[in-house]
C-alpha cells in the first residue's frame, strides 16, 4: 500500500515538474493569487490610503469579480469538462485588473449595472423576503444557537487554557533545565571568599 502511495505522489511530482503550465494546480493557484489575493491587498492599500479612485477600482473589480464567480458556481458542471478552463480564467482575471483595459469597469458599465438596474425592484423584494425568513429561523432557534454558542466559549476557552499550560509547562522545563542545581540562581558570589 505504501508503494501505491509513493508512486501516485511520485507521478505528480513528476507532472507538475515537467509539465507545470499543463497542470492544473499550478494554473488554478495563479487564479487564486490574482483573483484573490493580490485584489485583497490592493482593496487594503486603498483603503489605507484613504484613495477614492483606488476605492473605486476595487469595489468595480469585487462586483465584477462576485459576479464571475456566481456565474461560474453555477455553471460549473458545464465547464469543467474544458480542458484549458483555468488558463482562460486566468486571461480573464487579469483583463479585469490590468489599468490599461479597465475590464472591470467595462464588465460593471456595460453588463452587470444594467442588468442589476433592470431588475433591481424584484431583486430587493426577493433579498427582503430572505431576509425576513433568516431573522424568523435565527428567532425561532434561539435557544439551540445559543447552547452551541456556549459550547464553543467553552471549548475554545478549554483549548486556550490547555495550550496556555502546556506553553508555561515548556517555559518552566526549559528554565529549570538552563539552572545548576548546585548553585541557587538567585544567589550571588561571596565578596570575602577571592579565592
Amino acid at each position: 500500500m505504501a508503494l501505491l502511495g509513493s508512486n501516485i505522489t511520485g507521478e505528480v511530482g513528476l507532472r507538475l515538474l515537467l509539465c507545470p503550465l499543463g497542470s492544473n494546480v499550478v494554473i488554478r493557484t495563479a487564479c487564486c493569487t490574482v483573483g484573490i489575493a493580490l485584489p485583497v491587498y490592493s482593496t487594503f492599500k486603498a483603503i489605507e490610503n484613504k484613495d477614492e479612485n483606488a476605492q473605486h477600482r476595487c469595489l468595480l473589480y469585487w462586483a465584477a469579480y462576485g459576479s464571475f464567480s456566481l456565474v461560474e458556481v453555477l455553471t460549473d458542471k458545464l465547464i469543467s469538462w474544458c480542458p484549458i478552463y483555468y488558463h482562460l480564467k486566468f486571461a480573464f482575471l487579469v483583463w479585469l485588473q490590468l489599468p490599461p483595459t479597465s475590464g472591470a469597469k467595462q464588465l460593471y458599465v456595460n453588463h452587470l449595472r444594467p442588468l442589476l438596474l433592470r431588475h433591481q425592484a424584484r431583486i430587493d423584494q426577493v433579498l427582503g423576503l430572505a431576509y425576513c425568513e433568516v431573522i424568523k429561523l435565527v428567532s425561532s432557534y434561539q435557544t439551540e444557537i445559543q447552547f452551541v454558542r456556549n459550547m464553543v466559549v467553552k471549548i475554545t476557552g478549554s483549548a486556550d487554557q490547555m495550550l496556555r499550560g502546556a506553553t508555561e509547562s515548556d517555559r518552566s522545563q526549559q528554565h529549570s533545565s538552563t539552572e545548576d542545581p548546585a548553585v541557587p540562581f538567585d544567589s550571588e558570589p561571596d565578596p570575602s571568599n577571592n579565592g
